[in-house]
C-alpha cells in the first residue's frame, strides 16, 4: 500500500486548500446570513453560485467522478481532497459538485442508466444545474434492513404505480431537486434479494407529496434541502424510469452506498481537523487561573489524542480507499464498514473536546462546532447504523478467524 500523493493530487490538494481557506471559509458567514434572511428557502443560499463558478474555473469540479465527466481520480487519490471539503461540510462538497446524495447518484446513473436516463438526468448533474435525492428509508420499518423495505412499486401497462412513505430523504425539499430515486417492492413472491427495483421519479410528478423535513439535533439542513418525509400516493412515471435490473435494487444500492460511506468518512476526517484547529486556537487565545488553557496538562493531553485518533482514524480510510481500486468495492466491503464505524466516533469525540475547550460558547451556533458535532453524530446512523456494520463484521471475523488450539508447554 502506497498512501503518497500523485503530482497531480498534490497539485489539486494545494488548489483545493487555497479556494477552502480563501474562498469557502469567509463565506459561510455570508451564507448563514443569506439563509437567515429566507427563512422559507430550502437550498443553497445565493453565495453558492459564485463558489461553484469559481470551483469550475480552477478545475475543481465533479473531483468524485473517476469518469464519465469526472476528474479520472481513483479513491484512494480523491481521499485527501474530500477530506478539505470536510472543514466546511455545508458549502465545499456543493462548491464542488462533490456532495451527497448527488454523488452516489451520478455514479448510480454512470452505471446503470440508460442512454435516455443519462441524457436527462445525469448531465444536468454533472454540471450542478439540478438537484436529486435517493429515497430508501421508511418510518413503519426497520430500514437497517432493508430487505423490509415495501414501498409498493406495481406495474400498470407501460407505467410503474408508486404507493408508500418515505423519510430521511435529503434534499428533498430543494427547489432545485428534480428526481428522486425510489426503491420498492416490485416482485413481492420472489426469493429474497430479488424482490426490490430503484425508479426515477420526477419530483413534478402528481402524488408526490413532502410532508415535513426531520431535523438533526435541532439543525434543519436547510442548505443541503432538509430530509424529507414523502407520501407516494399512486405515482405514476413511464417503465423506462427503472434504474438498473428489475429486482436488483440491492446490488444497485450497495453500488451506490458503498463508495457513498467511504466518502462520508472521507469529509469527517477533515471536520476532525477544523476542530482541531479550531481548539488548538482557542487554548492559545484563552487564558483560565492565570495562564493560556495550552499550558495545562489536561488539555495537552486532549489536543495529543485527538491527533493520535485523527491520524489513526485516517489510515483507515485510505486503506479502505485503496483496496476499493484493487478489488472493487464488494471486496473492499469489511474495510468500508470499518472505516464507517471507527470515523464518525472519533470525529465526534474530537469536535465533542473542543466543544469542552471552548466551553459554553462551543454548545453555541457563535461556532461551526455544533454543526459539525450534528453531523458526526448523524453519520453514525446514516448508510447503516454503527450497529449493522458490527454485525457483518462479526461474522465476517467468526468465518476468517481459524480455530486456535492453546499451546502448552
Amino acid at each position: 500500500m502506497d498512501f503518497a500523493y500523485s503530482p497531480k493530487v498534490e497539485e489539486l490538494r494545494e488548489k483545493l486548500a487555497e479556494f477552502v481557506q480563501n474562498r469557502v471559509l469567509p463565506a459561510e458567514r455570508i451564507a448563514a446570513q443569506q439563509l437567515a434572511s429566507k427563512p422559507d428557502f430550502w437550498g443553497a443560499p445565493p453565495i453558492m453560485a459564485d463558489l461553484k463558478a469559481a470551483a469550475k474555473r480552477q478545475g475543481l469540479w465533479n473531483l468524485f467522478l473517476p469518469e464519465d465527466g469526472g476528474a479520472g481520480l481513483t479513491n484512494l487519490e480523491y481521499a485527501p481532497l474530500a477530506e478539505l471539503t470536510g472543514w466546511s461540510p455545508q458549502l465545499a462538497p456543493e462548491a464542488l459538485n462533490c456532495n451527497a446524495p448527488d454523488t452516489g447518484n451520478m455514479e448510480l446513473l454512470a452505471r446503470y442508466g440508460t442512454a435516455d436516463q443519462k441524457q436527462q438526468w445525469l448531465a444536468p448533474l454533472l454540471e450542478g444545474e439540478i438537484r436529486s435525492c435517493f429515497s430508501m428509508t421508511e418510518p413503519d420499518v426497520a430500514s437497517s434492513d432493508a430487505s423490509n423495505v415495501r414501498l409498493d412499486i406495481a406495474e400498470d401497462g407501460d407505467d410503474w404505480v408508486l404507493t408508500g412513505r418515505k423519510w430521511w430523504t435529503t434534499a428533498a425539499l430543494r427547489e432545485d431537486n428534480r428526481v428522486a430515486m425510489v426503491m420498492g417492492v416490485t416482485d413481492p413472491d420472489a426469493p429474497a434479494g430479488s424482490r426490490h427495483s430503484i425508479v426515477l421519479v420526477p419530483t413534478d410528478t402528481p402524488g408526490v407529496t413532502i410532508e415535513r423535513s426531520t431535523t438533526v439535533l435541532g439543525f434543519d439542513d436547510r442548505h443541503e434541502g432538509g430530509h424529507g418525509e414523502i407520501v407516494y400516493d399512486r405515482v405514476r412515471v413511464p417503465k423506462a424510469n427503472l434504474l438498473g435490473p428489475r429486482g436488483k435494487g440491492f446490488a444497485v444500492a450497495q453500488a451506490r452506498l458503498g463508495p457513498g460511506r467511504i466518502h462520508h468518512c472521507m469529509r469527517l476526517i477533515g471536520m476532525a481537523e477544523r476542530a482541531i484547529a479550531l481548539m488548538t486556537e482557542r487554548a492559545r487565545t484563552r487564558v483560565a487561573f492565570g495562564r493560556p488553557l495550552a499550558d495545562e496538562g489536561v488539555v495537552q493531553a486532549t489536543i495529543a489524542d485527538a491527533r493520535i485518533k485523527v491520524d489513526a482514524a485516517r489510515l483507515m480510510v485510505l486503506r479502505a480507499a485503496w483496496r476499493m481500486d484493487v478489488e472493487g468495492p464488494k471486496q473492499a466491503r469489511h474495510h468500508i464498514a470499518a472505516a464507517k464505524v471507527l470515523v464518525p466516533s472519533t470525529a465526534k469525540w474530537i469536535i465533542d473536546e473542543a466543544m469542552q475547550i471552548f466551553g459554553g460558547a462551543g454548545l453555541s451556533e457563535d461556532t461551526p462546532l455544533a454543526m459539525l458535532y450534528s453531523q458526526a453524530r448523524f453519520l453514525q446512523i446514516a448508510d447503516g447504523p454503527d450497529q449493522v456494520h458490527r454485525r457483518s463484521l462479526a461474522r465476517a471475523e467468526f468465518a476468517a478467524t481459524p480455530a486456535i488450539r492453546e499451546i502448552r508447554g
